[in-house]
């Protein structure tokens, strides 16, 4: 009941309807019929910095333009960061196995690698992590240089991902001990990414839904848990202009849960050692 009424007190339906239409045009995210508590909740700590009562009143001042910070911190604030080390872990053994191996054949003297909807930056980190272990095994026959180019959304989170470090729940997570000992500097409760990986990421600010080809052009792109955040036109659009920034026989890496069924007939699908990855046709 208390939850019923503090929603209803900040966010009136009109309002919720309105929020999802500015969601929609500023970062492509859909929101659903039902997520009222969600966007209260969300914003929040937001509204009480800034002294804001209702959302309505929040829309109104974005109208305005009395405060440019405040969509930033919207943005923030709605876009979901929750990730873990090596999460989906079969595309990490592919990478390893099959992608780069193969890039290694085509005797490619520089490898780009994309990671869509970074987060907090683990994934870009893990991308690192393997090029790294494949660099040891392939001493000598390896060469090309990797950068690894890392776009999120959000300003916030770009910031502590470019830190690399993270403490708590976040430090370890998905990580072995093993791992935890060669890729990071334990600080107390505390790891920090080491130089030698995150010198191959570089941290950008990107928005999925306008055009991003100034990144230039990738060999392999990670989008992996973000387009189910997208209607089906702007899904189908993001996965065209990944289609055209994609090196030929490049790979484009989704979400376990997601699919390109529907969506776009430019890629073959590979199934293989318990993963699914797409190869530019």
């Amino acid at each position: 009941m208390h939850e019923t009424s503090v929603t209803k007190g900040i966010l009136s339906h009109g309002d919720y309807e309105a929020f999802q239409q500015f969601l929609q045009q500023a970062c492509g995210i859909v929101l659903g019929a039902g997520k009222e508590y969600l966007v209260s909740s969300r914003l929040g700590g937001l509204m009480r910095h800034y002294d804001i009562a209702t959302v309505g009143e929040l829309l109104n001042q974005l109208h305005h333009g009395r405060n440019p910070s405040l969509k930033t911190g919207i943005i923030d604030a709605m876009t979901t960061n929750e990730t873990f080390w090596f999460r989906d872990m079969a595309h990490f053994n592919l990478l390893q196995q099959r992608i780069l191996p193969e890039l290694c054949d085509r005797s490619a003297s520089r490898i780009r690698i994309w990671s869509a909807a970074c987060s907090s930056g683990q994934e870009p980190y893990n991308i690192s992590m393997v090029v790294e272990e494949f660099l040891a095994r392939n001493r000598g026959r390896f060469n090309a240089m990797t950068e690894i180019v890392a776009t999120d959304i959000s300003q916030r989170i770009l910031e502590a991902a470019r830190r690399g470090i993270y403490c708590g729940m976040s430090a370890s997570r998905g990580l072995s001990a093993e791992q935890s000992k060669r890729y990071f500097v334990r600080t107390g409760d505390c790891l920090e990414v080491r130089p030698e990986i995150k010198r191959r990421v570089s941290f950008r600010n990107a928005n999925l839904t306008q055009g991003y080809e100034l990144l230039g052009r990738f060999d392999i792109i990670f989008c992996r848990n973000v387009l189910i955040y997208f209607s089906r036109t702007q899904k189908q659009e993001i996965l065209t202009r990944m289609a055209r920034i994609l090196n030929p026989g490049g790979y484009l890496l989704l979400g376990s849960t997601e699919s390109l069924s529907g969506h776009s007939d430019q890629f073959d699908m590979i199934s293989e050692s318990g993963g699914i990855i797409y190869r530019l046709k």
